[in-house]
């Protein structure tokens, strides 16, 4: 398992409910196509697999 994850954001939020956007937002996400690193634990796996529909995750 790899410490860290990237996060790109590859789908709007502007259609989904405000719960997804809320956590999109958490995730540090704020435009299109932009990647964070985060680390992987429980609380990033959470938020991620909530708004996968809107994300990509690769394992660095």
């Amino acid at each position: 398992m790899a410490d860290k994850v990237r996060v790109t954001l590859v789908k709007s939020t502007i259609g989904a409910i405000p719960k997804h956007r809320a956590t999109v937002a958490a995730l540090g996400l704020r435009k299109l196509n932009k990647s964070v690193e985060l680390p992987n634990n429980a609380a990033t796996q959470g938020m991620v697999k909530q708004v996968q529909h809107l994300v990509k995750v690769e394992e660095i």
